[in-house]
């Protein structure tokens, strides 16, 4: 039996030996990477950085650019739908003068002057399709080619934009 263990041994270790000779032989040498790799890597890092620094900062500005405009026209939606209660009471001031309907339109316009939507000028100014919606066209005479004769309902501005176009008749 102790003979057999012995053989068992010397078989184990001849073949234990060359397997990890092959292991050694196989296992790929460190390299070191060379100064110009390094240099490389980092540019390469250097370069990936500016760029992500850049893409937030477009990023970063976009959004606030957004917020901007956000808040600037929040309040768009609910004055659009302000705007026919303005036009009832010109229509109801037009028919009865009565000073307590005069002070609630007053107001009305107040609060809309503050919160920035103003009335887009009609009366005697160049037609503008930026401004202006036509309606019709009306023979007036040479002066008035080109000019608002009539407004047939008020457009109305929220800061620069145009909520609602003055739909107004032109002199051709």
């Amino acid at each position: 039996m102790k003979e057999k263990k012995k053989i068992e041994e010397q078989i184990e270790e001849q073949v234990e030996q060359p397997i990890e000779e092959e292991v050694q032989e196989q296992a790929p040498e460190e390299s070191t990477p060379s100064v110009e790799e390094l240099e490389a890597r980092i540019a390469e890092l250097e370069d990936k950085n500016l760029r992500m620094m850049a893409e937030f900062d477009n990023y970063r500005r976009r959004t606030n650019k957004e917020k901007l405009e956000l808040m600037a026209t929040a309040g768009e939606r609910i004055f659009t739908e302000m705007l026919p209660l303005v036009d009832d009471f010109e229509r109801a001031l037009a028919v009865i003068d009565d000073e307590g309907v005069r002070l609630i339109y007053n107001k009305f316009l107040a609060f809309l002057d503050k919160n920035d939507v103003h009335p887009i000028p009609t009366e005697g100014v160049d037609f503008n399709t930026d401004e202006h919606e036509a309606v019709t066209t009306f023979a007036a005479g040479e002066e008035q080619k080109g000019k608002v004769i009539d407004c047939t309902q008020k457009g109305y501005k929220l800061g620069d934009k145009v909520i609602r176009f003055a739909k107004v008749v032109v002199g051709e």
